[in-house]
């Protein structure tokens, strides 16, 4: 019993396959890639996005905005340590409109790379 014509993966080299019409191999192309596994609820971060959760940032800000913990958080030790020292001068209207960057999703971790992601 022959198999049925089709492309099928060459055993000595799995990144290529083979057409077989039901008599010989007749041609080669690269093997496609698998898809990606679905998992129901689950979204892919955009490509260049941060790894840090904006909502964990935007709780802490919210919580503990006043010691700049929030940017801490986020990788931005030197603007952490500015929110801690100096926030308190401005009657703490920096560290709201620096909160509300973070829930506006405008807010960078400390690699330059968008917070965008509300997980």
């Amino acid at each position: 019993m022959q198999a049925a014509a089709g492309w099928y993966a060459d055993p000595n080299n799995p990144g290529v396959e083979h057409w077989w019409d039901g008599t010989a191999y007749t041609q080669t192309r690269p093997r496609a890639a698998a898809p990606a596994p679905y998992y129901p609820g689950y979204q892919a971060r955009a490509a260049g996005a941060s790894p840090k959760s904006r909502t964990v940032a935007a709780i802490l800000g919210f919580f503990l905005g006043g010691l700049g913990v929030h940017r801490f958080y986020l990788g931005n030790i030197g603007m952490g340590v500015a929110l801690l020292l100096v926030g308190w001068m401005t009657g703490f209207i920096w560290n709201l409109v620096d909160w509300i960057i973070v829930l506006a999703g405008s807010a960078h971790d400390g690699e330059g790379k968008p917070v965008t992601e509300w997980s």
